[in-house]
């Protein structure tokens, strides 16, 4: 290998001692207007000077000889990327990989050597590596390793930078004081918008907790390919809400919404695949069945995935121990009559004065095996503002509930039993 002055490096291969310590202004320095810091670590002189002089134009490259001065140097600086030789004096690279991610588990890793084995390979990945290179190296393909470990840092950050916004935000939606500031009806509205954005963007929250954590793992195409089908779910919530503000702003300047059609089979996939992240499902089960012929609903799709969120959501924390829901859908070909239930205290019926109950109709259920819903509770879970969740809940969800079914010509019908459960039955006009 040529030898180099050490005048030529602009990069000081260092110990951690004569090293400055980092100013609090400067770890907090935004990402993108800084220069990414590798670390290399390697005993050999030769291989950190090669890496130095590939690096240096493009990286703030820091090297040091050894385990220790490795460990100082992370406590105590912001660093981005490492490579680490396997083989250390008084460490190995696999322990010094481990004690890394307990420091930073954030840091992308490398790990160089020369004496490859499939042990030493399994045992890097195992630790959070996110590549593995032997000596002697091609430089186009360290450079192309280092770059997409910066390119994965970089799409952790934002990822948690995004994610931290957005607790942020539901946390400030949550703080909001809707029950003595909103009593009209245009209030209202405002307080519904905010109410059903917060679902999409409690999914977009678990969504991105999900591409965090498959951050961690070993980077491998299918797992690519899966952050990407989880980018498409979220900007497709983000369109849900862009959605709902279009249709609350066309109903608080009086324009006239177009009546739409949605299948039921296509609304269920939509909801399972929305649910599968959503925080409140958790330990519990969702059952969503099979719907026979396929019915459509005169109804907006994008207000019955509304309708069902907040239903299944509620059914969600009916209980505080695992439990079921259920949901199912079928076609109702005889005349709904809902006489027969008048003055019984486990059952409510909502519907408009324009609902004559002529089949066909369409039968929506959400039914939970929770703890069910008391009597005097039950008369008023439609009312606006009510609630049993305390600071948690806004009491707006059930109302939004009855409005959009109302608004449709439909009906509602709940049957709840203290310890039993609790099922929400939505009858919707179906296209002929």
């Amino acid at each position: 290998m040529k030898s180099y002055g050490k005048n030529y490096f602009r990069v000081i291969e260092m110990n951690f001692a004569p090293y400055p310590r980092q100013t609090t202004n400067m770890i907090a320095e935004p990402t993108r207007t800084r220069k990414r810091t590798l670390l290399v670590v390697d005993d050999d002189e030769g291989v950190r000077r090669s890496l130095q002089l590939v690096f240096a134009d493009t990286y703030e490259t820091l090297l040091v000889a050894g385990a220790t001065e490795a460990l100082e140097i992370i406590r105590h600086h912001s660093v981005d990327a490492a490579i680490l030789d396997i083989r250390l004096s008084g460490m190995s690279g696999i322990e010094l990989l481990e004690q890394i991610k307990t420091i930073d588990p954030s840091i992308e890793t490398l790990m160089l050597t020369g004496y490859e084995t499939l042990d030493t390979i399994r045992q890097a990945m195992r630790f959070g590596a996110c590549d593995y290179l032997s000596k002697p190296f091609d430089v186009e393909t360290m450079r192309n390793a280092v770059a997409n470990a910066m390119e994965r840092r970089t799409l952790s950050e934002e990822i948690k930078a995004t994610h931290q916004k957005m607790a942020a935000l539901k946390v400030e939606l949550q703080q909001q004081s809707v029950r003595e500031e909103v009593t009209r009806s245009k209030g209202e509205i405002y307080a519904s918008v905010l109410h059903d954005i917060n679902g999409p963007l409690t999914i977009i929250a678990g969504y991105i907790e999900l591409i965090d954590m498959q951050l961690g793992q070993t980077y491998q195409t299918p797992q690519i390919e899966s952050v990407k089908d989880h980018l498409r779910l979220i900007n497709r919530q983000i369109n849900q809400c862009v959605e709902i503000s279009r249709r609350y702003l066309s109903f608080l300047q009086r324009q006239p919404v177009d009546k739409a059609a949605v299948a039921i089979t296509t609304v269920f996939e939509d909801l399972k695949t929305l649910l599968r992240a959503h925080p409140t499902k958790k330990r519990n089960q969702l059952r969503v069945e099979e719907v026979i012929n396929n019915p459509v609903v005169m109804m907006n799709g994008a207000d019955l995935i509304q309708v069902l969120l907040n239903l299944t959501v509620n059914a969600f924390q009916s209980n505080t121990q695992p439990h079921e829901v259920k949901i199912s859908g079928e076609i109702v070909s005889a005349p709904v009559d809902f006489g027969a239930l008048n003055g019984l205290s486990t059952d409510q019926v909502v519907c408009p004065n324009g609902f004559d109950g002529k089949a066909p109709l369409v039968r929506i259920s959400v039914e939970d095996n929770g703890s069910g819903i008391p009597t005097d509770t039950l008369r008023r879970i439609f009312e606006p503002f009510f609630t049993t969740k305390g600071d948690q809940g806004t009491g707006l969800g059930l109302s939004i509930v009855q409005r959009l079914v109302h608004d449709t010509g439909g009906a509602i019908h709940v049957h709840s039993e203290v310890g039993k459960g609790t099922t929400f039955h939505l009858y919707l006009k179906s296209r002929d």
